[in-house]
């Protein structure tokens, strides 16, 4: 059997994460955090394949711990408040995707895919 890929949505508004979440269907293993402080237990938990991370309230700070303990995550980044500089220090920092919120059903599973298909990609490449 196949296990489901995992997704961890970190938003501290709860509409948002909810709706992320609900977007992904059961096609994921989606779990949901709050805040930084919870996204980290979630992760020493049970790591995700993927982050769907808003910048809010030290999203950065948050994408580099991500980073730094589990760097085969894939993080994709969401704002309320897009901007080049947000952009740039997001990638610099490790993030696969940036997305400028409010983020569609279809912008959520897409990036999600999108992110697995790179992690997946990025697996195969560390093997050969």
């Amino acid at each position: 059997m196949k296990t489901r890929s995992r997704i961890l949505v970190v938003d501290a508004e709860d509409v948002a994460r909810r709706c992320c979440a609900a977007s992904l269907g059961a096609d994921y293993e989606t779990r949901t955090a709050s805040d930084a402080g919870e996204a980290l237990c979630e992760m020493q938990r049970q790591p995700a394949d993927v982050v769907l991370l808003d910048l809010r309230n030290d999203g950065v700070e948050v994408l580099k711990a991500l980073k730094k303990s589990w760097p085969q995550s894939e993080v994709v980044v969401m704002t309320r408040f897009p901007s080049i500089e947000s952009a740039k220090d997001a990638v610099r920092n490790g993030a696969f995707d940036y997305l400028a919120k409010p983020v569609g059903p279809d912008q959520v599973s897409g990036a999600a895919r999108k992110a697995l298909l790179h992690k997946q990609w990025a697996l195969r490449e560390s093997l050969n």
